[in-house]
């Protein structure tokens, strides 16, 4: 294989280049290093792809990284670069998420028309796509009707890819994830945020209730259907990537005490606007097309979660 993988500095992004390092493939990275969190975390989060003799890296943005010549050879391409946050997506910043989300997307899809070798091309998705209103668990086919403008962009640069499959023969994926957790995750992150403050013995902001639901999924896992994708996702459909447990936040922050062995100092704040109510992915066409099936449970990615961030504090 040889693969570009765009975001590759990224929590997820950099976890999969690891692993396809690993698997023997040549691997080019491209990442513009946003300034969303601290480069920091996301030289970190290379360092090991850096030393490897099969990786080489281009800092740029996908609109300026010379695609033409980059992916003349490649055989598969994964599409993880995006503005992330549904928080921040409202008001003025939303040219953000154009810019990064569909406007990158459009020129990525546009750069992989006719080219010869390219078997796949893998695109990042979210569960923010579906919506409140989407019956449990949620199927592919259920009508998204995103609750925040980060929802809104993810899903258009979904239907980019199906119209240049359709169109141009672009052998286009989308995986939606469903809130993916796990070592390097984004500062910003709740599972990230919870852990952090209960080991400084800070408090943790709790939105809500605290009984809203996600279908939280290991990295690794998503990184599993990074790959079965690669190899096997039928091109033009899309895959729910879910863990396959739905878990309150509540139930969480249970599970963070007993990880750490410390109690979480909890704030109850109010709940946000975009933030959907719950998340529970159907995973049987994944299951079905790509052999899928998630095989680390929550607790466990916790304390795998709790160990990395114990280390580097």
């Amino acid at each position: 294989m040889k693969a570009l993988v765009t975001g590759a500095a990224g929590f997820i992004g950099s976890t999969l280049a690891d692993r396809l390092l690993k698997d023997g493939a040549d691997v080019v990275g491209i990442d513009c290093f946003a300034d969303y969190y601290p480069r920091a975390d996301k030289e970190r989060n290379l360092a090991a792809a850096r030393r490897h003799p099969k990786f080489r890296f281009v800092e740029a943005r996908v609109q300026d990284a010379g695609l033409g010549s980059l992916l003349t050879d490649r055989t598969h391409v994964f599409h993880l670069a995006a503005q992330a946050g549904v928080r921040k997506s409202w008001g003025r910043d939303f040219s953000v998420y154009t810019t990064n989300n569909i406007e990158a997307t459009q020129v990525l899809l546009e750069a992989a028309r006719g080219l010869p070798a390219l078997e796949r091309l893998v695109y990042s998705s979210s569960s923010s796509v579906y919506g409140d209103d989407t019956p449990l668990p949620m199927r592919e086919d259920a009508l998204p009707q995103p609750l925040s403008p980060y929802g809104v962009t993810k899903l258009a640069a979904e239907q980019l890819c199906h119209l240049y499959y359709v169109n141009e023969r672009v052998p286009a994926v989308s995986l939606r994830y469903f809130t993916v957790y796990g070592p390097r995750q984004r500062p910003d992150m709740g599972f990230h945020k919870f852990l952090r403050a209960t080991l400084q013995g800070q408090p943790i902001s709790v939105y809500g209730d605290g009984e809203q639901t996600r279908d939280f999924t290991f990295v690794h896992d998503a990184i599993d259907a990074n790959v079965a994708a690669a190899l096997r996702g039928v091109p033009g459909r899309v895959y729910n990537i879910g863990g396959g447990s739905r878990v309150s936040v509540n139930q969480v922050l249970g599970m963070i005490a007993r990880v750490s062995g410390r109690q979480p100092i909890v704030s109850i704040e109010p709940a946000q606007k975009g933030d959907m109510r719950h998340t529970y992915a159907d995973t049987s066409l994944a299951r079905a097309d790509l052999g899928f099936v998630p095989k680390v449970g929550l607790e466990e990615g916790l304390a795998a979660e709790h160990a990395w961030l114990t280390e580097i504090l």
